[in-house]
């Protein structure tokens, strides 16, 4: 059975995804930025590094401090969860991108993204409470490391959220199939 021109041109247009244009990619270039930069903190605390550390919790600075080997498996498979999460951001924008299925790096993006606004908002939510004083802040959580939460880390996340959101956003729109008749 032959297949005109017209109906392979079709094809390709409805099964191929773009990748987002110029002012869309912006976010996915963020997003993958973000993520490199928080893997390279996770890098450099397995490597021994200490700038920064005093910003989390107490069990965590003294296995840092200690060497505890489990923490530092923790840390470089953490870092390297990053790097992938880094590709994802990238992987919405490359062409080599395009041999995952759509479907895949939408969900992955849109479910990264959509699961790090919820955890900074909550956190956020709970800690700018416990600061304020309406609700009660227990022991554990008066502590430098809780108002560095606060302060630095709760948005970080927040940040990487909202920017993962809009890679996926922008990818999903696109990368919509386009119909040759001009409708979805």
């Amino acid at each position: 059975m032959s297949q005109s021109i017209d109906d392979v041109n079709e094809r390709s247009t409805l099964e191929t995804p773009t990748a987002a244009p110029g002012p869309l990619r912006w976010a996915a270039y963020a997003a993958c930025s973000w993520m490199f930069v928080f893997a390279l903190m996770s890098f450099y605390w397995a490597l021994g590094g200490r700038i920064g550390l005093a910003t989390q919790a107490t069990r965590i600075q003294e296995r840092a401090l200690v060497g505890d080997s489990g923490f530092i498996i923790i840390l470089w498979v953490t870092g390297a969860m990053k790097v992938g999460g880094g590709l994802l951001a990238l992987a919405l924008v490359r062409p080599w991108g395009r041999v995952f299925p759509r479907w895949l790096l939408l969900a992955a993006a849109w479910a990264a993204g959509v699961f790090m606004v919820l955890y900074a908002g909550a956190d956020l939510g709970v800690r700018g409470l416990m600061a304020t004083g309406v609700l009660s802040t227990p022991a554990s959580m008066r502590t430098t490391a809780a108002r560095w939460h606060l302060l630095l880390w709760d948005p970080w996340w927040l940040l990487g959220g909202i920017l993962f959101v809009a890679a996926a956003w922008a990818y999903g729109r696109s990368t919509r199939p386009h119909h040759r008749n001009g409708s979805r």
